[in-house]
């Protein structure tokens, strides 16, 4: 699994690692996230999860739905829902994109990672994917461990 890129700065939150094992990701996009407080604090702690979280449009906005952030220990009775659909903030372009592939068969828009850019805003960046099935996971799985056995081959000749 290749490692992700991440702007200059920036610092990861939460990363879905289940989504390049169950997907074909065909292309990605950065996202803001429209926040409460409380959920800025406990992303701040490192207290979120992805692995279940997709991305739907309602009402030509799209949203992060089954995103867990935890609740911030700190916090009162005004703290956040852990599971609630958080908006995204994107233009309108990259709205009608994820639209438009999330309409073709077996597309699906999962976030890939939650983190804070240089500037200390909270981003998400969503992967454009196609599901994998059975037979597409178990053949990554050999294809990366002949890749580790060939380079060990070849390290071990010279």
């Amino acid at each position: 699994m290749a490692k992700e890129t991440l702007p200059a700065g920036s610092r990861m939150v939460a990363q879905n690692r289940k989504a390049r094992h169950n997907y074909f990701i065909e292309d990605s996009i950065e996202a803001g996230l429209v926040l409460t407080g409380t959920e800025v604090k406990s992303l701040r702690a490192g207290h979120a999860t992805l692995g279940d979280a997709y991305a739907v449009e309602k009402g030509g906005e799209m949203f992060l739905v089954n995103a867990h952030i935890s609740e911030y220990a700190g916090g009162n009775m005004e703290n956040h829902e852990p599971l609630r659909a958080r908006k995204l903030l994107l233009h309108k372009r990259e709205i009608a994109r994820l639209i438009d592939a999330t309409q073709r068969h077996g597309m699906t828009v999962v976030p890939l990672s939650l983190y804070f850019n240089g500037r200390g805003v909270a981003k998400v960046n969503l992967g454009i994917a196609k599901g994998k099935r059975q037979y597409d996971k178990r053949a990554t799985v050999k294809e990366r461990e002949w890749k580790r056995d060939k380079a060990r081959l070849m390290k071990e000749q010279g």
